[in-house]
Parts: structure tokens; sequence; C-alpha cells
């Protein structure tokens, strides 16, 4: 919650203006085009985040513009190259992590801010822009996330390579499309929370993710969790909040 007293005396010292000021006690600042969330962090423990797809690109600058004087980090997911362009040539302090079409502004480095990992594990190469929407939004919230690739069940020899790996990871993100067998195999050999993430990759009745979808919710493994179809950055947010209870 916003500290009254600190603010008025930034406001005192012409730190502030009254309405930057206004904006820290209500939470909100108002754009012609959105309203934005300022006491997102306060309250959940992580600042808003920005839904870039469908957003014009004077909307993502403004939008960002005004994130960056409040949030020591600004994440907008689902960008594209020609977004991600115009925005860099106006803002060039924010980076776009193009294999994840993720834009990032961060006051400091972004490095783990606890011990543990979580394990990003893909079944396909396919899957990699998943894999890395999940683990860059894993590494913007203070954990390491490494992706382990291309370990789908088709060989699963190669799974059983890196088992040690994800069986050491604190929480585990799962990401599979055509059948999404992946996730039972993975979770009936851990002890760590599952998030399962089903991928449109696949042939048609793969129903653009729908196959998958419903075989991860329909798993026989216990102890795992399943977000909606492409969403990596769902199962970082989640994964991210798990990880963060070895602060506690």
């Amino acid at each position: 919650m916003a500290d009254i007293k600190a603010i008025l005396e930034q406001v005192k010292a012409g730190q502030l203006s009254i309405e930057q000021a206004e904006e820290q006690l209500t939470g909100a600042s108002r754009l012609d085009y959105a309203t934005l969330d300022l006491d997102r962090a306060g309250r959940t423990g992580f600042p808003e985040v920005v839904y870039g797809a469908g957003k014009s690109v004077e909307q993502l600058i403004g939008i960002i513009d005004r994130l960056q004087a409040h949030q020591e980090l600004v994440l907008v997911t689902r960008v594209n190259d020609d977004q991600a362009k115009q925005v860099l040539e106006r803002l060039p302090d924010v980076q776009y992590i193009e294999d994840a079409g993720l834009l990032v502004s961060s006051r400091g480095p972004i490095v783990p801010q606890r011990p543990g990992y979580v394990a990003v594990v893909a079944a396909g190469t396919s899957d990699w822009k998943v894999a890395q929407e999940a683990a860059w939004t894993v590494r913007c919230f203070g954990s390491e996330a490494r992706v382990i690739a291309d370990v789908g069940v088709a060989g699963i020899h190669r799974l059983f390579h890196r088992l040690e790996e994800i069986r050491g990871a604190s929480v585990i993100i799962c990401i599979a499309g055509m059948e999404g067998a992946l996730t039972s195999v993975v979770a009936g050999l851990v002890d760590k929370p599952v998030i399962a993430v089903p991928t449109s990759v696949g042939y048609g009745a793969n129903f653009g993710g729908v196959a998958a979808l419903l075989a991860m919710l329909n798993s026989c493994a216990n102890g795992v969790a399943v977000v909606n179809i492409d969403n990596g950055f769902g199962a970082g947010y989640m994964a991210g909040m798990i990880h963060r209870q070895t602060d506690k």
C-alpha cells in the first residue's frame, strides 16, 4: 500500500508532482486507452504485465513509458517483430527477447534472487517459443530458469538423459503439443509440482492444442496443474509464485 507520509514529503521537496502523487495514492495511472494498475506489485508481489497483442505501437510506447516511472520492471508479452522494432526506436533502453516475444525494461540486472531453479521442459523444438516465454517470465520474477528442450516421448531416452537435472528443480514447467503425453511421464517421475502447458503444435486432430490440453487435464499422474494453450507466460508466472515461497 502507498506510504502517504513519504509521498507527501516527496511532493513538499519537489520530487513528485501533484499528478504523480495522485497516481501513487490511488494506485492507478490513466491514459486515454488504458488504466494501469500501479499497486499490483504491492498486492500480489509482481507488477502489472502488459499483453501486447492487438495494441498499437503508440499505445505500447505510452504504457511502457508510464509504467517505467513507477515500476522497477516492465514486461510486455506477445509482441511481434514489427511492434518491437518501432518501440525500440523510441525507447532504446527496452530489451526485445525475440524468441519469447517479450519486451523487457528493468532498472537493474535480471538475476536470480533465490536459490534453486525452475526447469522448463519442452517436448520438441517446435515448442521453443512457448518455452522461452515461460523461461523469461520466470527470470523476470527473480528465479533461475533452465530450458530443457526436445525431450519428448517419441525418443524417451532423451528425457532420461536429463532426468536428474529435471528432478533437481524446485518447480517444473512441462510444455508439449501433439498428444501432450510428456506431462504424465514427467509427473510420474518427480516429486515436484508440474505446471503443464499444451501447445498448438500438431497435425489436424490436435485441434490447435485442444487434444494436448485434454490429455493434460486428464493426466493420471498427480501433482499436475494445467494452464491454457500456448500460455508460457501463465506457466512462468505460476512457477515464479511457487518458487517465491522458498523466501518465506
